[in-house]
């Protein structure tokens, strides 16, 4: 997708995402046989549901029927959230996923499978799983020892909603 392009999607959609009170994580344009395919993909504090995303898809759909943005040629709109395996590449990122145990690659190569306690302009505060029955341990980690970061996926997990219930 050529800047140009990338740069008045994003202008066009980003005010559209912004008034549902959600976050412009990506656009992402590509071919599927002669049709484009446009992804565009919202997120927020408290997750997006998927009213949330049909309500967006139709406002985005008649926004961009109304401009040239994307050319003539047909077109498929998929408006979604990150999903799950989402790298962790922003603050707010981290932030939304406090409580949540994240698989981190370090830049020495090191990696390190913790719960993300706190997070900070600086870092994150972790709590290290103990194994073999030790208790678990705290630690700091800068913004700037992380190469890679992603959510680890826990199935017996109790979300936000569980535990206030």
């Amino acid at each position: 997708m050529s800047t140009t392009q990338s740069d008045r999607l994003r202008e066009l959609l980003e005010p559209l995402v912004n008034a549902q009170e959600l976050d412009l994580e990506e656009i992402e344009l590509s071919r599927a046989g002669r049709r484009q395919v446009l992804r565009v993909i919202v997120d927020s504090d408290d997750g997006v549901e998927l009213d949330t995303c049909a309500e967006l898809s139709r406002t985005v759909s008649a926004t961009l029927d109304e401009t040239d943005v994307m050319g003539e040629g047909e077109y498929v709109l998929e408006v979604s959230s990150p999903g799950a395996d989402r790298p962790l590449t922003e603050h707010r990122h981290y932030v939304r996923a406090t409580g949540r145990l994240a698989r981190l690659t370090l830049g020495d190569g090191g990696e390190l499978v913790a719960r993300i306690l706190g997070v900070d302009d600086e870092g994150l505060d972790l709590e290290v799983p103990g194994v073999k029955g030790r208790k678990p341990t705290a630690r700091r980690v800068a913004f700037d020892e992380i190469a890679k970061a992603r959510v680890e996926i826990e199935f017996n997990r109790k979300d936000k909603k569980e535990e206030e219930a």
